[in-house]
């Protein structure tokens, strides 16, 4: 669904990203792991648009997203979860989830947009009961919700996610967590991006090890959970208790 090939990217003279080439095959999802700086929520910035000086190949249904502005790319079917969420705080809950779909009403389906509206409120069923409260308001695991919500109410078929567990207590993450593994099992695909290794592999279908602005690891998340490497630099030194706990 999403190839990626040779990709350069670049904050002024600095490259951010190496030459990256990575891919995200249909009904999967598939984790960006590594440090702070590392580069992966630059790869998120050029799918979704919103950095537009890069170099090599970003194709998406085997159709190349180059030249395309955010909106263009969000009517191509992808949505980003922008790490700290970015809700507008002073609307209700409900107009921020509207806005979410504008792009599906501008192009004349509102009666689509109102059904995936009661499917986000199915799976976050706490929105429906703060539907008319300021979004300011809200915790900040219920201000993660909206967050994907709102990205939902577009009808991606690619969701892309940076940092979802950002800031969150573990009771939290492991609702928004499974909310992923939810969509998933509904057929969507994920590109998530997580600082919490642990986490996201222990969901996530494959991952990549980013750093510096190259990748230095890939596979599927259940041999990255295992490699020597991975327990040493992300998952700390308590990773053998945590996984003695969870058996």
């Amino acid at each position: 669904m999403l190839r990626i090939r040779n990709l350069k990217c670049f904050y002024g003279g600095i490259m951010a990203i190496k030459g990256v080439s990575l891919s995200v095959r249909s009904g999967e999802m598939v984790c960006l792991i590594g440090a702070n700086g590392a580069g992966k929520s630059t790869l998120l910035a050029a799918v979704s648009g919103l950095l537009a000086t890069w170099k090599g190949d970003i194709d998406f249904k085997e159709r190349p997203l180059k030249g395309l502005d955010p909106p263009a790319i969000v009517a191509r079917g992808i949505s980003l979860v922008p790490e700290g969420r970015l809700i507008f705080p002073t609307l209700s809950v409900m107009d921020n989830l509207h806005l979410g779909a504008y792009t599906l009403c501008r192009r004349g389906r509102r009666s689509e947009a109102d059904e995936i509206l009661e499917s986000v409120l199915a799976l976050f069923p706490v929105l429906a009961e703060r539907r008319h409260q300021a979004a300011g308001t809200l915790s900040g695991g219920e201000q993660q919700m909206l967050a994907i919500g709102r990205a939902l109410m577009a009808k991606p078929v690619l969701l892309l996610l940076d940092e979802p567990s950002m800031g969150l207590a573990p009771m939290l993450v492991e609702k928004i967590l499974a909310a992923l593994v939810a969509l998933r099992e509904q057929g969507l695909t994920l590109l998530l991006v997580e600082q919490n290794a642990r986490a996201a592999l222990s969901i996530a279908d494959r991952g990549y090890v980013f750093e510096t602005g190259t990748i230095v690891l890939e596979g599927p998340a259940a041999d990255l959970l295992d490699d020597v490497e991975v327990k040493r630099a992300y998952l700390g030194k308590d990773y053998a208790g945590f996984t003695e706990g969870r058996q």
